[in-house]
């Protein structure tokens, strides 16, 4: 099947506008600070967004990502699961995965990537679940994560990471550029909320290497 086209605004990059593939609308946002874009799936869509205002298209995923009070271990959401990323090395060996928030079961682990950063982990492990949660059509599903910086690039929409490509992590860098455009592609349907270590103990995805 082909994949279906779509169209990428950029409200704030190097040249504002609509591109009409990924590779197009990349190269307009990396290195720019606080890129502004979003895909579309028709070109009248995307004019229309063009014309109007970023927000309007960002308050769904900034709604889904706002933190809540807690504070007992009892609150925490029973219809979720947890992510977690360990790296051996900054850069290292970078890995990542999720499993099932009260059983602690796993259900996707990735790694390990040579010259990866935990951030970058953290990152590819929430869009991982995201994508996998669209997939199963379990938008009610939570998503926990202990890292406030993973939480801020997914609602950014792109890996702030100032790690160098090279030729030992440029699997990683390609797999950076997919969750990205995934991102760009999907809105965010699930709650992301950050896992409260001081309250509740160790992330259950965590690797167990502190």
């Amino acid at each position: 099947m082909a994949k279906k086209q779509k169209y990428y605004v950029v409200w704030e990059g190097h040249t504002p506008g609509i591109y009409d593939n990924w590779q197009k609308c990349q190269k307009q946002i990396h290195s720019f600070p606080a890129a502004k874009y979003k895909a579309f799936d028709s070109l009248e869509e995307a004019k229309s967004a063009l014309k109007g205002h970023y927000t309007d298209y960002y308050k769904q995923a900034a709604r889904t990502m706002e933190k809540p009070a807690r504070t007992s271990k009892s609150k925490i959401v029973a219809d979720s699961i947890s992510v977690d990323a360990a790296c051996s090395g900054n850069p290292g060996i970078m890995e990542y995965q999720g499993v099932v928030t009260l059983t602690g079961e796993k259900i996707f682990y990735q790694g390990p990537f040579k010259g990866g950063t935990n951030n970058i982990g953290e990152f590819l492990a929430l869009v991982h679940a995201l994508a996998l949660l669209t997939k199963l059509g379990k938008s009610g599903t939570v998503i926990y994560s202990d890292s406030k910086i993973a939480i801020g690039w997914v609602r950014d929409g792109r890996a702030k990471t100032k790690l160098e490509k090279t030729g030992e992590n440029s699997i990683l860098f390609e797999l950076i550029a997919r969750a990205e455009e995934w991102l760009a592609a999907n809105p965010v349907r699930n709650s992301i909320l950050k896992w409260e270590t001081s309250s509740w103990g160790e992330n259950p995805a965590d690797f167990g290497r502190k």
